[in-house]
């Protein structure tokens, strides 16, 4: 795993992002950089990955990349250690990556479940276990977690994604009643144009919500509210934020 950065003199918040390759993850990374804030990018496609960390460099921002599976608790750790290694710190986690395999329960997709429960809950908590020692150390911290329109109800076809994204809401809910020096803000996005349909195997289930995705919002409309809560002073926690297409549902 490599990790690239450029430094410069801004005195921007850092924030990583998970899941930053594509959709709302590349989306967030691009507008924070915009705003100012150091960003660090991680993901599984690591080509994919740098090209996105060059992109908002040569558009004058700043961006380091790191290969990232935040289903394995080393390999996020060593996210989280290289950013603190070339910033000095970390002010903002990002906890977007995700995957979303629909399907009818009774079609006994087990090892879809089961990855559903692995990046979407686990990767989570992995994200958390990172980074909390490290704000607890500085006193101070932001853990966005990006949940769902799906973690709000329960959709036929749904059932398992809608309850991990119900327990991301429900960990995030936990950790900001533990929490006096760090803020959480949980992101509920609603149809957005993504890659996560790219993941459903079952054709039929796939052709339903790629017709689902012709009033999607764009991914940058999901940016725009998590760095609407990043750049909130210290004294004020977005605890919840849901962003939809006016005409869903």
């Amino acid at each position: 795993m490599t990790t690239t950065v450029q430094s410069d003199s801004r005195t921007g918040k850092v924030v990583l992002v998970t899941g930053a390759s594509s959709g709302i993850g590349e989306a967030t990374a691009r507008l924070l950089a915009a705003a100012g804030h150091r960003v660090v990018l991680g993901a599984r496609r690591a080509d994919r990955l740098a090209a996105v960390a060059e992109k908002i460099r040569a558009d004058g921002g700043t961006a380091g990349h790191h290969e990232l599976d935040v289903t394995d608790l080393e390999s996020v750790r060593a996210f989280v250690g290289a950013a603190r290694e070339s910033y000095g710190r970390v002010d903002v986690l990002v906890n977007n990556a995700g995957v979303m395999p629909v399907a009818l329960l009774e079609a006994l997709k087990v090892d879809e479940w089961n990855r559903m429960i692995d990046v979407n809950i686990r990767g989570v908590l992995h994200g958390i276990a990172a980074v909390l020692p490290v704000m607890r150390e500085q006193g101070a911290g932001h853990i966005v977690n990006v949940a769902s329109v799906a973690g709000h109800r329960v959709d036929p076809t749904a059932a398992v994604y809608c309850a991990t994204k119900f327990a991301v809401r429900a960990i995030s809910e936990g950790l900001r009643q533990e929490s006096r020096d760090l803020r959480v803000t949980v992101v509920s996005p609603g149809l957005t144009s993504s890659e996560l349909t790219d993941g459903i195997s079952d054709l039929g289930m796939r052709a339903v919500a790629e017709d689902m995705m012709a009033i999607a919002i764009p991914a940058a409309a999901i940016g725009e509210a998590i760095v609407y809560a990043v750049n909130q002073p210290a004294e004020v926690d977005v605890n919840e934020i849901v962003v939809r297409p006016t005409a869903q549902s």
